[in-house]
């Protein structure tokens, strides 16, 4: 008799960035497989959806650093592991990995991660700790990226008996979907936001340096001075999740080269397939490399085209020249030249390169695709 698949998936909090959307569509898709499929973690608004006659959530402090608290989880991680039957524990984060880690070693399940991002490291205690993502039977790497990182990186932690792969991470190619749009919703969206008719750019993402929105604000300055285009609107999403100095200094940057008619700050936006519709071209101007490029894949599946720096897993997502543009990371003159070449391109032109991009994601980077690979993976670790 085949041993059911119950799969318990750690992850700090449940919110909307993509390693937390990845683990909330994987938990249902393991419900609709006949699996057993569980969640431990702290909160978060993603919590809300969680449809728990299909998925029983866990709420622990799972976002600790605390030794004493880590600990603790570690304990009642092992009682759900026993009394639930579950035989694989995926964890998606460094803290709550560690819990995991110990309470698989004592109850003598299967330990899973996935590597979300180039964790940074300056000290060999720091590396040490990032170190436990690579102790479980499997570790997952969202992108090639990812897994170039960790070779390069973590090579003393890697072994034959452990098995490292790259399982791309996707997104709901339902959800995002132009089709799916209602032009009622598009409209009253349009004119909250206080848009015009003028050539739409869109940069998603919170607000943080890494991100790049003072380069993109400096090429839109070079966009007007140097190839003389003013025909646009720049929209730059996000929240700054409490860094208002660094709100401030794009403002202040905003003044200075007098673009206040030209960029809006939207702090959050619930249907982001919605703002995605709104623009005519999408940015990604990340100045460290992305882990997989979320902004990047959603904008294609829009069938929007997406000019986004050549570092990171955009390079893995974008189809250069032909969904989009990457651009050397860092140059707001290299940025503002895609930005002048994309404004100058024919309506069906930019239809054309906009359909090549939601071919590429539905082929490559559709959600089934990566829970199906999730599963296939499980089932192979319980019958080892």
């Amino acid at each position: 008799m085949t041993t059911k698949l119950n799969v318990l998936q750690v992850i700090p909090k449940l919110g909307y960035g993509g390693a937390e959307t990845g683990c909330y569509d994987i938990a249902h898709f393991l419900s609709e497989q006949d699996c057993g499929s569980f969640l431990a973690t702290s909160g978060g608004e993603l919590l809300k959806f969680v449809k728990k006659e299909k998925v029983k959530v866990f709420r622990l402090p799972v976002y600790t650093k605390n030794p004493f608290l880590m600990l603790f989880n570690t304990l009642v991680l092992v009682l759900y592991i026993f009394f639930y039957k579950i035989n694989i524990v995926h964890a998606r984060s460094r803290a709550p990995a560690w819990s995991c880690y110990f309470a698989c070693k004592i109850t003598k399940r299967v330990f899973v991660t996935t590597f979300h991002g180039t964790y940074n490291f300056k000290s060999k205690i720091k590396k040490f700790y990032n170190s436990i993502m690579l102790r479980a039977k499997l570790t997952i790497a969202g992108s090639n990226f990812i897994f170039s990182h960790i070779n390069e990186n973590y090579s003393e932690y890697l072994n034959k008996k452990k098995k490292l792969r790259v399982i791309f991470r996707g997104i709901n190619v339902d959800y995002f979907n132009p089709k799916n749009i209602s032009i009622l919703k598009q409209e009253k969206l349009k004119q909250e936001w206080s848009l015009s008719n003028n050539f739409t750019i869109l940069l998603p993402g919170r607000l943080t340096y890494w991100k790049g929105q003072e380069k993109f604000i400096e090429s839109l300055n070079i966009l007007i001075e140097d190839y003389d285009v003013s025909n646009f609107q720049a929209i730059i999403l996000g929240s700054d999740q409490g860094r208002k100095v660094y709100t401030k200094k794009l403002i202040n940057l905003v003044e200075r080269y007098n673009l206040n008619k030209k960029v809006k700050f939207i702090h959050h936006c619930k249907e982001m397939p919605l703002a995605y519709s709104l623009a005519d071209v999408v940015v990604s101007s990340s100045i460290e490399p992305e882990a997989f490029g979320r902004v990047s894949v959603e904008a294609q599946s829009m069938s929007k085209p997406i000019i986004a720096s050549n570092i990171g897993g955009s390079k893995e997502t974008v189809l250069n020249k032909k969904s989009g543009f990457l651009y050397k990371y860092d140059d707001p003159r290299e940025l503002a030249k895609c930005l002048n070449t994309v404004i100058q391109l024919s309506p069906d032109e930019l239809k054309s390169m906009g359909n090549e991009g939601r071919k590429n994601i539905t082929k490559k980077f559709d959600i089934e695709t990566m829970c199906q690979s999730n599963l296939k993976e499980y089932r192979r670790l319980i019958k080892d």
